[in-house]
């Protein structure tokens, strides 16, 4: 079974469960930081709140029904739509966008050799 380890993430009082594969997770959480960083240079009329990535962890056990846990893939596919429709005309947001495709990438190939395997 792959080492996977988990994200909280944090958009005013809402919280969001990432799990990613472990070797992945420092690329979620420099992504997130980088997203930061740069989504307040956006000029377009629908920019995306983004949840901030506040605490990783190794183990995370959900107690309740008011939390889910979000496959790091469907968090990256999610974030990759939302940033695709921004219809941006200052900022070059095709950055942002390599960035998390990046990403997107990188993880479909490491979920389809986990099936293979």
């Amino acid at each position: 079974m792959p080492q996977m380890r988990y994200a909280i993430l944090k958009l005013e009082q809402q919280l969001e469960f990432v799990e990613m594969p472990t070797s992945y997770m420092y690329q979620l959480t420099a992504l997130n930081q980088r997203l930061h960083k740069e989504v307040d240079k956006l000029t377009a009329d629908d920019v995306p709140q983004l949840p901030r990535v506040i605490a990783e962890c190794d183990n995370l056990e959900l107690i309740g029904t008011g939390n889910e846990l979000i496959h790091g893939l469907d968090y990256i596919n999610r974030l990759e739509q939302t940033f695709a429709g921004i219809q941006e005309k200052s900022y070059p947001l095709i950055s942002l966008l390599t960035e998390i495709r990046a990403l997107q990438a990188q993880l479909e190939q490491w979920y389809e050799e986990e099936l293979e395997a």
